[in-house]
């Protein structure tokens, strides 16, 4: 899901040194200090097709996203938040069709409040409550709509590994959709390993669908050739239901390989 207020420079600062100190205080000091505009999950474009079966102009595609977030406030806020604004939106692309269609765009828009979570005068991670809404855009049958209050925290376990969990209270009101959670979802866990030259990059991403024992699963893979740039190949698998608004209760197992921009932080679900 998303992770707004360690992202960037500051949380990569704050997690080179395991064993260092800090509190409150001198955390929200370099926070402040920090660019208010930012990416917010990853950015990428890539393309593939469906595992299992021989691809075609029908089930091959070219996904991308892009995500961006700017914070409004420095951490004045009650309980020391801070208010942010974001914006993300996926696209799904039918390159490999005559004319090029544009298939499904999902429009991701949200506000909220972070908060960064201090232990034993030790940075540990982030959490936020967040307003969102998500639609396609489209009108009639097409047409898809929700909202959701979502509640978030991620944690960092050392200079590798991070895990995040997040959980929603959904509004939805889209007409045909109302059985989006049966498909969409409920909540999500996430696992993300980087190795310690910060040249790959492995998540894990589960989805709990409302049906017993049932994910939706994603896998990602990145890695980057130079450690003076911010662009990596892109691996990514994705299992299940629920990729795009539009086939949303349609099962898919794609495969993708393109090119990821990331913020410098782990990556954001």
């Amino acid at each position: 899901m998303l992770f707004f207020f360690c992202g960037g420079a500051f949380s990569q600062v704050l997690i080179h040194d395991p064993e260092e100190s800090y509190n409150a205080d001198s955390v929200r000091a370099v926070l402040d200090k920090m660019s208010y505009f930012t990416l917010f999950k990853d950015n990428y474009f890539i393309g593939g097709t469906t595992i299992g079966h021989k691809p075609t102009a029908t089930n091959s595609d070219v996904k991308f996203q892009l995500s961006i977030a700017q914070r409004l406030t420095k951490s004045k806020l009650p309980f020391d938040t801070y208010l942010f604004l974001q914006y993300t939106q996926k696209a799904f692309w039918n390159v490999f069709q005559s004319s090029l269609p544009m298939r499904d765009l999902n429009f991701n828009p949200g506000i909220g409040l972070g908060h960064l979570i201090i232990h034993h005068n030790k940075y540990i991670g982030k959490g936020y409550l967040m307003l969102e809404h998500e639609s396609n855009g489209k009108d009639s049958t097409a047409s898809r709509s929700w909202n959701r209050i979502t509640f978030a925290a991620a944690v960092v376990l050392n200079n590798n590994w991070e895990t995040q969990f997040s959980t929603w209270i959904p509004i939805v009101d889209g007409k045909y959709n109302k059985d989006l959670l049966k498909y969409k979802g409920i909540f999500q866990m996430a696992v993300n390993y980087r190795t310690n030259n910060k040249r790959f990059n492995c998540g894990l991403i589960l989805t709990k669908r409302k049906t017993w024992l049932s994910f939706n699963t994603q896998l990602e893979l990145s890695y980057k050739f130079n450690n003076n740039e911010n662009q990596y190949l892109f691996l990514q698998y994705y299992n299940g239901y629920g990729e795009g608004l539009l086939d949303y209760n349609k099962f898919k197992s794609m495969l993708r390989i393109g090119i990821v921009i990331k913020p410098q932080d782990f990556s954001i679900y």
